[in-house]
């Protein structure tokens, strides 16, 4: 058995792939590197895959199959997996050496420890294009530091700074368990991914270490702001499954008071984006889709709708008029500044 599987989802990746694959290798056979070729057409991402399987047959595997999005692709890299831990690594992205080094030899330490480990937690790194300076995300305020810990013992999360796909490595077992089947043809359901199997965590480590490096700067980048704006019936979509999954969890999450808080404040976080691009695009439309987002979480929970709506972010997100609207999109370009997003 596998240390630690890693999926790498792939849809015309050809000028990328290879910096991403390289970095994973560098884990041996310790590591089960699952790249799925999710409709590649038009360039040798296919091709490409096979060459690592051939070269590689120990470490690499990979899976062709018919386009469904990145949430089909990491579906299909859990039902593939054969790893203890899972992880999932974007094609256009890499790791850190001496960062996953380190990584490995936590995980194995678990594996034969006396605590079984649900999720680890690393830093993650923006690399965006054009910027010298790179902008860390690290969970230093938030978590215990070296060593294993629960949901009760977290502190608060700043507004804005959460556990990322890029941030997380899950109990494979515990993703199969839970039984999170992310949607097809849909974007950002990276946020499903590190919402749905959290009330199935019970014990987390954090490693302090700067281990994946995310690249921000490409035009058609799913997270560039005018391509949201182009799929904001997506980011609608999932932020409504987010709040049925929290509405449907309600009852039992409460009684894990900092669990609850958590996914409480990341649906905010979420619910804000969506309301703030809706508002961006400056169309009557997207205005009308706005009100009946917030409409929905008010019907299906009017205590979480009075909650998010009436803290900070709901209030700036539903200023009245023109006027409101304005101050709201400036309000999101300063935080834009200040944490580096889109």
């Amino acid at each position: 058995m596998k240390l630690l599987s890693i999926v790498v989802p792939c849809y015309n990746s050809e000028k990328y792939m290879r910096k991403c694959i390289d970095s994973l290798l560098v884990g041996g056979e310790d590591v089960e590197i699952i790249i799925v070729d999710d409709g590649s057409t038009g360039d040798r991402t296919a091709e490409i895959a096979d060459e690592y399987a051939a070269r590689y047959p120990a470490i690499v595997k990979t899976v062709h199959k018919a386009n469904g999005g990145h949430g089909s692709a990491v579906n299909t890299g859990i039902d593939h997996a054969t790893g203890i831990y899972f992880k999932v690594v974007d094609s256009d992205d890499w790791v850190k050496k001496d960062a996953y080094e380190r990584v490995l030899e936590i995980l194995r330490e678990f594996m034969g420890g006396a605590h079984t480990l649900d999720m680890l937690v690393c830093n993650y790194v923006y690399e965006k294009e054009g910027e010298k300076k790179k902008k860390v995300i690290q969970y230093r305020h938030s978590l215990p530091t070296g060593r294993i810990f629960t949901w009760e013992d977290c502190r608060h999360f700043q507004k804005g700074h959460y556990i990322l796909m890029h941030s997380v490595i899950f109990r494979t077992k515990l993703l199969k368990e839970c039984g999170i089947r992310l949607p097809e043809h849909t974007f950002y359901v990276d946020n499903l991914y590190v919402f749905e199997p959290l009330p199935y965590v019970r014990n987390m480590y954090y490693l302090d270490v700067n281990f994946y490096r995310y690249y921000i700067g490409r035009e058609d980048q799913s997270v560039n702001e005018n391509v949201m704006i182009s799929r904001i019936d997506q980011q609608i979509k999932v932020n409504k499954l987010m709040i049925d999954y929290l509405t449907e969890k309600k009852q039992t999450l409460t009684k894990q008071k900092r669990l609850y808080q958590y996914m409480r404040n990341y649906l905010e976080i979420i619910t804000t984006v969506s309301s703030v691009l809706l508002i961006r695009s400056g169309t009557e439309e997207n205005l009308e889709k706005k009100a009946e987002l917030w409409q929905y979480l008010k019907e299906k929970d009017r205590l979480l709708y009075r909650c998010l709506r009436h803290g900070i972010m709901g209030e700036a997100m539903n200023l009245p008029g023109r006027g409101g609207r304005k101050i709201s999109v400036e309000g999101y370009k300063i935080c834009q500044k200040i944490f580096k997003f889109n």
